[in-house]
C-alpha cells in the first residue's frame, strides 16, 4: 500500500517554483464525477462546519520550493480565514534546527501542535504494540517546547491497529498519558494528487498547476459531501467535521482555492479546537482492523453500510485511473 509515503519520493523534481502560476479556480474544466448533494434541506439545517488538520510538515519539499516559503503561503492561507488548525507533527521530518524554527511559526500563530508520532510507522501486522507505543512517546520530545502543544494523537495512515488486542492497549496507553485521538472525518487523496503534479513537474517544469488545483479541489468537494452523507445517516445529525489535509507542495500553492471552495460550496471553516469538541469525538468504535476516517468506521461499526463502504476508504487506487484518463 502506497497511502501517504509520499514524502521521501518529491524531492526528485527539477526546479519550477517559478514557472508556477495560480490561476483562479475553474472546476468547471474537470470532468470528474461528483456524489449527490447530501440528503438535507437547507432551510432546515445549519451551515455544514468543518475544520482544516493538516499532516507531517516537512522541511523536505525537493526542488518545487523551499520550506520557508511553504511555511509562508500555508500559514498566510489559513490566516485570512481566521481559524486555527490542529498541526499533526511527525518527528523525524522536522527534528532539526530549521524544523524547529517551523514550528514555531504555527506556535505562534496560535495552531494546535500535536502529536503524529516520530516515525509514521503503519500500526498493523508489521508493527507491534510496543514499538509503535515507544515511536509515540518519542514524538512528545519533538513536540514539547511548543505553548500550543496539544494532547491529541493522530494514528499515521488513520490506521489504529490490525487485532483488537493491539488497538486497546494502545488505546488504554493514550488515555493513561491524557489524550484524545485526532479523528479524521472528511478522510481524501490530496497526497497522492500532489505526488502526481510534483512527479508532472519533474518531466515538464513548466508544467500548469491549475488542472492539479481544479482536480483537488473536486476530490475533496465530493469526498466532504460522501462523508457527510454518511454521518448524517449513521448518526442522524450533522457533526463538525476534521478535513484531513497534508503539508505538500500542491496545497501551499492552491489552499487559498481549496478554502474559498467549501466556502462557496456552503461551508464554515471553524476552528480545529471547535470541532474536537463534538462528542462524536468521543467515540471509539469497535472494528478490526480499526482507524479510517471516523465516520467510516462508525458506519462500519453498524454493520449497514457495507454497499457503501470501501476498504482502505481512500487511497491513491481510486484517484489513479481518473487522473491517468484526464492526462494529470
Amino acid at each position: 500500500m502506497r497511502r501517504r509515503k509520499f514524502i521521501s519520493a518529491v524531492v526528485k523534481t527539477a526546479s519550477a517554483a517559478a514557472c508556477i502560476q495560480v490561476f483562479p479556480p475553474s472546476l468547471h474544466s474537470l470532468v470528474v464525477q461528483q456524489s449527490a448533494t447530501p440528503n438535507v434541506s437547507p432551510s432546515s439545517s445549519p451551515k455544514p462546519q468543518l475544520a482544516l488538520t493538516l499532516d507531517d510538515p516537512t522541511l523536505s519539499l525537493g526542488s518545487v520550493l523551499r520550506w520557508q516559503e511553504a511555511n509562508g503561503r500555508i500559514l498566510k492561507a489559513i490566516s485570512a480565514k481566521n481559524v486555527r488548525i490542529a498541526l499533526f507533527v511527525c518527528g523525524m521530518r522536522v527534528d532539526e534546527a530549521d524544523g524547529a524554527r517551523m514550528l514555531a511559526a504555527w506556535d505562534q500563530a496560535g495552531h494546535s501542535i500535536c502529536n503524529h508520532s516520530y516515525s509514521h510507522k503503519y500500526y498493523g501486522e508489521q508493527t507491534s504494540y510496543s514499538d509503535f507505543a515507544v515511536d509515540f512517546l518519542k514524538d512528545e520530545r519533538v513536540i514539547a517546547p511548543y505553548h500550543n502543544r496539544t494532547a491529541i494523537f493522530r494514528y499515521p495512515f488513520l490506521k489504529e491497529g490490525d487485532t483488537a488486542e493491539k488497538r486497546d492497549r494502545f488505546r488504554a496507553l493514550l488515555k493513561e498519558r491524557g489524550y484524545r485521538v485526532g479523528h479524521v472525518t472528511i478522510d481524501a487523496s490530496d497526497w497522492y494528487v500532489s505526488q502526481r503534479f510534483v512527479d508532472r513537474l519533474g518531466k515538464q517544469p513548466n508544467a500548469p498547476i491549475a488542472p492539479y488545483r481544479d482536480y483537488l479541489i473536486a476530490h475533496l468537494l465530493d469526498r466532504a459531501t460522501f462523508y457527510r452523507q454518511l454521518a448524517l445517516d449513521v448518526l442522524g445529525r450533522d457533526i463538525r467535521h476534521t478535513l484531513l489535509m497534508h503539508y505538500n507542495p500542491l496545497n501551499a500553492f492552491v489552499l487559498p482555492d481549496v478554502m474559498n471552495a467549501f466556502e462557496a460550496a456552503g461551508w464554515q471553516w471553524i476552528d480545529a479546537s471547535l470541532a474536537f469538541e463534538d462528542p462524536v469525538f468521543r467515540s471509539q468504535p469497535q472494528t478490526v482492523p480499526a482507524g479510517e476516517s471516523l465516520v467510516w468506521a462508525l458506519a462500519k461499526e453498524t454493520g449497514r453500510f457495507g454497499d457503501r463502504l470501501r476498504y482502505p476508504g481512500e487511497d491513491d487506487v481510486y484517484e489513479k485511473p481518473k487522473m491517468d484518463v484526464l492526462g494529470l
